[in-house]
């Protein structure tokens, strides 16, 4: 059955929107493709009201259907829980919401390859053309500047996702040191594609630093690839989501 069909069948009557069809199957290939696994979730803004975005109860992304799909208002609360359990760092897109108007979609994950880039002082910058969203540098989130020595690590209320909005500032990824990561764009399409590449970056510039000095891509030719990539985004977006109508 087609990742849409499903989503539909799988809603038990609720309603779907082609925004929630696209937010389940984001889901799903950010799973298949190894950026979150029962961990890891990402999010849309509403299509009508800026003030709204929405996000799956929290559940394991592979499992994601239509019905587990929730709206909240930025001030990270959920507008109609039904009994279901809001992820703990929902604060994460609530204030990068509320700071970033620009911003339409978010994924936060604990992809393994980008981790080490958050705990050391090496930089995770652009080392080819598909992840020239990078930009010259990547800003990394310490939490202990706005939670003390002591936190369990995680975004759990509005003072940590604020901080970490902060950090991020206009940027299109963030490293959060001792944890993850998180991603911006202007669409789902958009922030699937930057969260897969910046792993992608991540693995590539780990192979290629065992080699020699890397030649990164200067700032105009990330910004020019970005451009030409953001044209170009149902391509591998159509493939992913055919990988997981498959699977």
């Amino acid at each position: 059955m087609r990742t849409g069909k499903r989503t539909a069948a799988m809603a038990r009557g609720g309603k779907t929107t082609p925004l929630i069809d696209d937010l389940v199957a984001a889901n799903h290939i950010l799973y298949l493709e190894g950026v979150v696994d029962g961990f890891g979730h990402v999010s849309a803004r509403h299509e009508t009201d800026p003030g709204r975005f929405l996000l799956a109860r929290s559940i394991a992304p592979a499992v994601v259907t239509a019905a587990d799909i929730m709206e909240f208002d930025l001030e990270g609360e959920p507008r109609d829980p039904r009994g279901r359990k809001a992820y703990l760092e929902r604060y994460i897109h609530s204030e990068i919401y509320r700071t970033r108007p620009d911003v339409r979609a978010i994924v936060h994950s604990h992809s393994p390859s980008v981790i080490p880039y958050g705990v050391t002082g090496t930089q995770l910058r652009p080392i080819f053309h598909m992840s020239g969203f990078l930009g010259p540098s990547t800003p990394i989130f310490e939490i202990r500047d706005a939670g003390g020595p002591a936190t369990d690590m995680l975004i759990r209320d509005r003072k940590l996702g604020a901080a970490l909005a902060q950090s991020l500032g206009p940027a299109n990824f963030a490293l959060m040191r001792g944890h993850g990561s998180v991603a911006v764009g202007t669409s789902v399409k958009q922030v699937v594609y930057r969260a897969i590449y910046a792993e992608v970056n991540a693995r590539l510039q780990s192979e290629a630093m065992r080699l020699g000095d890397i030649t990164f891509l200067n700032e105009l030719e990330a910004a020019n690839a970005t451009e030409t990539n953001n044209g170009v985004l149902d391509r591998p977006w159509e493939l992913w989501k055919r990988r997981v109508s498959r699977g």
